[in-house]
């Protein structure tokens, strides 16, 4: 079988930037289908998620539905369509949103590592492709630019401005987009970063004036907290623009009291929303830390701090939800059979009664 490098930065214990590679089978990519601009939004489902809550604005420090009522979305990221797009079937996807009762899927569009950069139209049709399913399935939609090495946005700036321009073109008239401009920046400052937020933000504002943008913050997306800093950094220099929030992910097994304590003060002071955690280390490897991740699920709910868990493959590491060799398999998708530990702990707090409120 062929095998595609997979490498992710990861902290080491003095907070300097490692490489972690490891082969990942490519498998057989779905084959996306391509439409022109859309023209309205897709009619969601009555009893799902987007339905319920219309289109989605920042209100303070939370995210708020369409009548003003704060909301916390949960739901599962892609791993990088790259490498896992045959796990993004009508079926699991169906799963995802029926079994799962999920209310966003956060789509992972790497830009290096064979991803964007290599075919800039085939990853541009395949995630508008899974905006379009997802959509038709009433739930929302991140669009996930997975810059993650190099760590500086600025070096792909104007592939940003294009990818960006293109998705919002295409998803003119839905309410159910929200926009991350970065994954997880590293070896940056804080001000580098707001000032490339400051240049693609305006991007999507000037097609979608609406949809919600996703700030990714220094450090892995850690509030800085990776590299000895903490959440004051943004707190006290904010980016210039409205209806944004900042991004900050958490690997339980590795990130404990120091990064939940900046986790609980940010998100008293500005808008913060989870798009990536792990119940394993730093590297989405090893054991479970079940208790720790937890207690971080009870501050997000006390707080309304929406999230989405890393990530909806059959990826052999411990985080990837699925057994390996489901994908392949074509399921099973429902129920519990073919997920891991990780997966049956995450699709349960997914599916909890009150994984979105009615409006």
């Amino acid at each position: 079988m062929p095998f595609a490098v997979s490498m992710k930065v990861i902290e080491t214990a003095n907070g300097i930037a490692a490489l972690a590679a490891s082969a990942t089978p490519t498998g057989q990519a779905a084959t996306p289908r391509t439409e022109t601009v859309n023209s309205q939004a897709t009619t969601a489902p009555a009893d799902s998620p987007v339905a319920a809550n219309g289109q989605l604005e920042v209100c303070g420090t939370k995210l708020c539905n369409e009548h003003g009522k704060p909301v916390q979305l949960r739901g599962m990221s892609t791993h990088g369509t790259q490498w896992y797009a045959q796990c993004l079937t009508d079926g699991s996807l169906d799963a995802l949103a029926r079994d799962w009762r999920a209310d966003v899927l956060r789509v992972s569009t790497y830009v290096q590592e064979g991803g964007y950069e290599t075919d800039p139209a085939r990853f541009t049709d395949l995630a508008d492709s899974l905006i379009r399913e997802a959509s038709e399935r009433g739930l929302y939609v991140i669009v996930d630019w997975h810059m993650l090495s190099p760590g500086d946005p600025h070096l792909n700036l104007e592939n940003a401005r294009r990818f960006f321009t293109e998705i919002a073109h295409r998803n003119q008239g839905r309410n159910n987009i929200l926009y991350e401009i970065a994954n997880e920046p590293s070896g940056v400052s804080w001000p580098a970063i707001k000032g490339y937020a400051e240049q693609i933000i305006p991007v999507v504002r000037n097609i979608d004036a609406d949809a919600p943008v996703l700030v990714g913050t220094r450090a892995w997306s850690s509030f800085g907290v990776s590299a000895g800093a903490d959440e004051a950094e943004v707190v006290n220099n904010p980016v210039h623009a409205s209806n944004i929030m900042y991004t900050f992910h958490f690997y339980a097994a590795s990130h404990r009291d120091e990064y939940l304590a900046a986790l609980s003060r940010a998100a008293d002071r500005i808008p913060v929303f989870v798009t990536e955690f792990g119940t394993q280390n730093y590297a989405g490897e090893g054991a479970d830390d079940f208790a720790t991740s937890q207690r971080y699920l009870d501050l997000m709910a006390e707080k309304k701090i929406g999230w989405v868990n890393w990530n909806f493959s059959d990826d052999h590491r411990s985080g990837a939800v699925f057994t390996t060799g489901t994908c392949d398999s074509n399921g099973p998708w429902a129920g519990t059979a073919s997920l891991k530990p990780a997966g049956v702990w995450v699709r349960d707090r997914v599916r909890t009664p009150d994984g979105f409120p009615a409006a």
